[in-house]
């Protein structure tokens, strides 16, 4: 007798993301989100962090709570 089981995965995004991956989660384009942080409107270590090497990672939570204070 085969007998299958369905699986069911939850992946959760990590607390700090790529750019390309933050803009596939938010919706933001990935203009968009570097603008944010050109401009000054996203502040490092609140809506991203720069890694060691120079790369820059959107923080989900931060993310989150921008938009809540928009729309509060």
């Amino acid at each position: 007798m085969n007998t299958a089981v369905a699986e069911i995965i939850q992946v959760a995004p990590a607390p700090y993301v790529t750019i390309n991956l933050a803009s596939a989660i938010t919706g933001l384009t990935r203009k968009a989100i570097e603008r944010k942080i050109e401009d000054g409107k996203w502040i490092e270590g609140r809506e991203y962090r720069r890694s060691p090497d120079g790369g820059i990672f959107v923080s989900i939570e931060g993310y989150r709570k921008w938009v809540e204070r928009a729309t509060a």
